[in-house]
């Protein structure tokens, strides 16, 4: 069981429910949507190494040859986790559930809960997965973003990541519909009405551009209408630099 894997690396989440939280992070190659304001090269094959973190806190990367085995991936992401307390293992892309057998691998190798990041598409791959992770992280994509609307995927993979602790992120730009954001706040709303929604606005990158406070402020109300905890969080990391 071997994988390319871009990066591994202790740091702070910078989004969402556990902003602010210790990390572990792994960050595997592919996608299956094509986000226009997406900034991370994930593209399968294009990484000959993967970028592991030296010392904890220190930001220096030393190169480890691809592909990595979950052996390999496991005695690494421990052994950084040990330098200090750590909230969990986030395992990110890309798309993590394109590689479910190296989660689970990961999973049972390691003794951190494990955190998905994901952009809630690949219900069936969260099926064959769910048991072993904690936390997920979904993304739901709105369709000026992509090349087509996700909306039936995004529903379906909710009705199964329910079943843990989940929360639902939205990057709003300043381009974003107010019917978009209020149909990601229903579609929340009938299948998981009990979780949290974070609307995030965009980094500005491939044409999009940042909302105004009053745009976020507007785009709230609007998901406020249909569900009882809406949070405007912002990537926090970015502010700091940090990785």
């Amino acid at each position: 069981m071997r994988e390319n894997i871009i990066e591994i690396f202790s740091s702070i989440q910078g989004e969402g429910k556990y902003v602010g939280c210790r990390q572990v992070f792994v960050r595997l190659e592919g996608c299956n949507l094509d986000c226009t304001y997406c900034d991370t090269e994930n593209e399968v094959g294009r990484h000959p190494h993967c970028m592991v973190e030296e010392r904890v806190g220190s930001h220096k990367l030393v190169p480890y040859e691809n592909p990595l085995s979950a052996e390999q991936a496991a005695e690494i992401i421990m052994r950084l986790a040990g330098k200090v307390p750590h909230h969990s293992l986030s395992i990110t892309g890309g798309e993590p559930l394109l590689h479910v057998s190296f989660i689970r691998a990961l999973a049972a190798r390691v003794s951190l809960p494990i955190f998905l990041e994901t952009n809630g598409t690949l219900d069936k791959a969260l099926a064959e997965c769910i048991d072993c992770i904690s936390h997920v992280s979904m993304d739901l994509k709105l369709p000026d973003v992509l090349s087509a609307p996700v909306w039936d995927a995004h529903a379906r993979f909710l009705a199964v990541a329910r079943t843990k602790d989940v929360y639902v992120k939205v990057v709003v730009a300043a381009e974003t519909h107010d019917e978009d954001v209020e149909h990601a706040a229903r579609l929340v709303a009938k299948t998981a009405p009990e979780t949290l929604l974070v609307l995030q606005p965009v980094t500005p990158y491939g044409g999009c551009s940042a909302p105004s406070p009053a745009r976020l402020l507007e785009l709230q109300r609007i998901a406020l209408r249909h569900l009882p905890d809406v949070r405007i969080i912002p990537q926090t990391h970015r502010m700091m630099d940090l990785l």
